[in-house]
């Protein structure tokens, strides 16, 4: 409603800043990333429109209410809100339910538009292909240029299955397939990605555009050079209550099948790490729950069946400043993703200095730089990641020379170049909308 809108909401600006609004159904850029539907998408959203704002845009972030304590409007800094819409019961609701409230959602959407003045907003950027369609449906009601990021695609999904996880229903294809045909722009985070909308969504090259995330430099960086590098990461160690005198291997993510830390799990049970003597590193795996609520609890027993749960410590996810410290104490970060459109956690490590592992699969593939800032492993047997693992963690040279190349190489990615490029492609956008309009006469 109108009057439960900050002011500088809903006045007419006489600067007229671009205005952008954001749609994210499933879940919100302040959501914990780590757990239930929360990943690297929440940080893409916030962090994508810090840097808009810091160009002058203002940003509204519509996402679904999950609690009725939540404010209608939260300010989440200058230039951007986020905007909850009550649509369906505030709890017992995951992802796969949400189809069944899109509707609702639509609504409020729009009931929230339509107390603004005439002309509003310049485009409507949405994320995921749930608020694609709430977005297809708006866009053409404001008569606004539609542009949608997928973040993961269902056939791309289902086409790189982890063993014993469930494929994506044919709804959500035909839904995904709908929103691609209706979109002004579809902006893709790799070439890899480019390409799949087009050869599997039949999307119009014209229509694609490449815009790689970013990384924020400040946050994940290096630990400085001292004179004692060695006694600096021990007292890392221990301010995060980590053993100073074992190898440390970090999984930072969502515990689910697609994100591959069985593979982790299995691998510490190989028989390599016994060969010589010694005894498997430690995993540090920083996340919780998706997907199904046991699946911590999950993985935890399989630790203890493959006879390493003394191997293996769980803790749940950490704001992004404590996550950084987590990739400084690691000697790696391993990514064993089955699919990935980018793979923002191994982008961040790098960041931070500490080489990554990650599978050979979509967007890990440019993020990772083979041999330079990390290993890329062709597959997801557990005896490859043992072996590769083992190899790194016994060659304190090489990890070294990967450490300055992981950090070199992250500084490829950066959330003002990826808003500078997404203004770009907003004006493409527009330019496409007034040439073959939305609304009729």
């Amino acid at each position: 409603m109108r009057d439960s809108l900050p002011p500088d909401l809903v006045e007419p600006d006489a600067a007229r800043p671009f205005r952008i609004a954001m749609v994210s159904v499933h879940t919100s850029p302040l959501e914990q990333p780590g757990t239930g539907d929360a990943g690297g998408m929440n940080v893409y959203v916030l962090e994508l429109s810090r840097a808009l704002a810091r160009r002058g845009a203002q940003v509204e972030i519509y996402t679904r209410a999950t609690s009725s304590a939540q404010p209608r409007v939260t300010s989440a800094e200058p230039g951007i809100c986020v905007i909850h819409v009550p649509a369906g019961p505030y709890e017992g609701l995951d992802k796969n339910d949400l189809p069944g409230q899109l509707c609702a959602f639509a609504a409020g959407l729009l009931r929230a538009e339509a107390h603004r003045p005439e002309g509003w907003y310049d485009v409507l950027h949405t994320h995921y292909w749930l608020s694609g369609q709430v977005g297809w449906l708006a866009a053409e009601r404001w008569d606004v240029p539609l542009v949608h990021t997928m973040h993961t695609m269902a056939r791309v999904k289902n086409a790189s299955l982890a063993p014993g996880d469930v494929p994506e229903p044919q709804g959500r294809i035909i839904g995904e397939e709908q929103v691609v045909a209706e979109a002004d722009a579809l902006v893709a985070n790799t070439d890899q990605e480019a390409g799949e909308l087009v050869r599997d969504y039949h999307a119009d090259p014209d229509r694609v555009h490449v815009v790689q995330p970013g990384v924020d430099l400040g946050v994940f960086a290096p630990l400085p050079d001292t004179a004692d590098p060695g006694r600096q990461a021990a007292e890392l160690r221990e301010q995060l209550d980590l053993p100073v005198d074992r190898k440390i291997v970090l999984f930072a993510g969502r515990v689910q099948l697609l994100k591959g830390p069985d593979v982790l799990v299995r691998a510490l049970g190989e028989r390599v790490w016994s060969q010589d003597g010694g005894t498997p590193p430690l995993l540090v795996v920083l996340g919780g729950a998706s997907g199904r609520p046991t699946a911590v609890r999950e993985l935890e027993a399989l630790a203890y069946q493959e006879g390493v749960a003394d191997h293996v410590l769980v803790r749940p996810p950490v704001p992004q400043r404590t996550l950084a410290r987590y990739f400084q104490a690691a000697d790696l970060v391993a990514v064993p993703s089955h699919s990935e459109s980018f793979g923002l956690v191994a982008a961040e490590a790098q960041a931070a200095g500490t080489p990554v592992v990650a599978a050979a699969v979509g967007g890990l593939r440019t993020v990772v730089e083979d041999d330079v800032s990390g290993v890329l492993v062709p597959d997801h047997e557990p005896e490859t990641w043992a072996l590769v693992l083992k190899c790194l963690l016994d060659d304190d040279e090489r990890r070294a020379r990967l450490a300055v190349g992981a950090r070199a190489s992250a500084t490829r990615f950066g959330w003002d170049r990826a808003a500078d490029e997404m203004l770009a492609v907003y004006e493409q956008a527009r330019k496409h909308h007034a040439k073959c309009g939305r609304m009729e006469p």
